[in-house]
């Protein structure tokens, strides 16, 4: 089949759709999809919709975010038409992914070096500051900088055991937006979105030849959090995730997560002082020793949980790592790496901690903290995208192209009082994909994280997570799909 057809006979194919082009041919990747939708027809596409709405209700499916102080879930609407990445499109973003988790974790280790810094150091700066590679406020003014995470690493550990990374398609390629280092998602909701798409289309996945599994993610994101144990740990590393509950944003994300792990959930009110040092989890009325805790409990929920014993959960976890009793995955104190600032400087990272050329792109930023780049932008917001930096406080992203005079002279006032608070980047063109809104499919834009884990090795996982938005015009990735990795040839 060369051209679109059937329920993709109306499809606006463009240029930047990574499924029909412009003259209306159907890219090959996706050869294998159409004609599934095509004997559907429109009915068949309602009730499959219909179907997925269902599956997705009975697994409880959904994401939160903290409005005013409250925990709102919502549902994670699902496509049912998979993204499709050529075999070569995925070799070359995981290159990348790994690329950039090996420089960062690079940048923390020098960072936090194992003995700490005392203020009576000559060079208690990093190397890479020294080097004059990344400037010393990105590190020491950094609002996520945290000078007492030095020693929250056991020796030898990768502080960065699981990292998440944001990426786009556009004309230039495939370009990375954002590392996430702290408590990075993603995986979990990639697991889910396979069961949800089998279960919406079982011949089409029935059908299809040499997919690659996101369930084969689960033994190297094991086997990476195994390799992070601590020294007194003899024999199977017992690890254990840990998670604020249903409280959490991302309550449904961790159940998923332990149990294709096949580890329990501990949260604050479960963990306790272990008779010799560590922690135990309480697990069914018995108590479980715990090597290493994979950590989705962002740093201010460490100090803002008492355990049983009365204890901070973050007093509780540091004691037990500095008796080298436990190990923490990820270390706290990442977020200097993952932040606007640090975003600027990761190409030059790249270069300086690993010898190599940066294999994806990346977006053109200027800190604004920066007089230099405030200067060279502060008439051009109008041209560009402005961006709060995380930890500094601020209104949310701008877009200036869409921005009304109104707006635009409210932005230019807040950044000229307070410039520190944001970027700015060059707005992207980003590809479109087939998405069903309403019951027809219409080209929707959409992001990819990929998840990579670091113990011996560097590796990204074969599982990547597509979401989609479901507004023409729109920022908001609002929506998830099933990403089909093809096998080569």
């Amino acid at each position: 089949m060369n051209d679109a057809s059937g329920v993709f006979a109306r499809y606006p194919g463009s240029a930047d759709d990574e499924a029909v082009g412009a003259a209306g041919a159907l890219r090959p990747a996706y050869r294998s999809v159409v004609p599934a939708f095509d004997g559907l027809g429109a009915a068949g596409i309602g009730a499959v919709v219909d179907a997925v709405d269902r599956e997705r209700r009975s697994r409880g499916v959904v994401t939160g975010s903290y409005v005013d102080g409250r925990l709102m879930e919502r549902p994670l609407p699902f496509c049912p038409v998979p993204r499709v990445l050529p075999a070569a499109d995925w070799a070359h973003v995981a290159r990348g992914a790994e690329q950039r988790h090996r420089a960062l974790n690079a940048f923390l280790a020098d960072v936090h070096r194992p003995a700490g810094r005392r203020r009576t150091d000559p060079d208690r700066h990093p190397e890479a500051v020294r080097a004059g590679i990344v400037p010393a406020w990105v590190v020491a003014a950094s609002p996520a900088f945290r000078a007492s995470a030095a020693d929250l690493a056991v020796p030898g550990q990768q502080r960065v055991t699981v990292a998440g990374l944001d990426l786009v398609h556009g004309p230039r390629g495939w370009v990375a937006v954002r590392d996430s280092l702290r408590t990075p998602s993603g995986l979990g909701h990639a697991l889910s979105d396979r069961v949800s798409g089998r279960a919406a289309l079982p011949e089409l996945h029935a059908a299809a030849d040499g997919l690659v599994d996101p369930a084969a993610a689960v033994p190297l994101l094991r086997a990476a959090l195994a390799e992070a144990a601590p020294p007194a740990c003899s024999g199977v590393p017992q690890l254990a995730l840990l998670s604020e509950g249903p409280q959490s944003p991302g309550w449904f994300e961790h159940r998923v997560l332990a149990e294709a792990l096949g580890v329990p959930v501990a949260t604050p009110d479960a963990l306790w002082p272990a008779r010799g040092g560590g922690v135990e989890v309480q697990v069914d009325g018995q108590r479980l020793r715990v090597d290493v805790l994979h950590l989705r409990i962002d740093e201010a929920g460490l100090a803002a949980h008492l355990t049983p014993c009365g204890t901070p959960l973050g007093v509780l976890l540091r004691a037990a790592v500095r008796d080298g009793q436990l190990a923490l995955a990820n270390v706290p104190g990442n977020g200097v790496a993952d932040d606007e600032a640090a975003y600027r400087y990761v190409p030059e990272l790249i270069r300086f901690h690993l010898g190599e050329e940066p294999v994806l792109g990346t977006v053109r930023t200027w800190l604004l903290a920066d007089e230099a780049d405030l200067a060279e932008v502060r008439d051009r917001l109008h041209e560009l995208v402005v961006t709060p930096v995380r930890g500094y406080g601020g209104r949310g992203t701008v877009v200036g192209p869409r921005c009304s005079a109104a707006e635009l002279a409210e932005l230019q006032a807040e950044v000229a009082a307070t410039p520190h608070r944001f970027i700015a980047q060059e707005p992207l063109e980003v590809s479109t994909v087939p998405t069903l809104v309403d019951g027809a499919l219409v080209p929707r834009e959409a992001g990819l994280r990929v998840s990579t884990v670091a113990g011996a090795v560097t590796r990204a996982l074969p599982a990547p997570w597509t979401r989609v938005a479901l507004t023409e015009g729109s920022t908001a990735l609002d929506g998830s799909k099933d990403t089909w990795l093809l096998p080569p040839g």
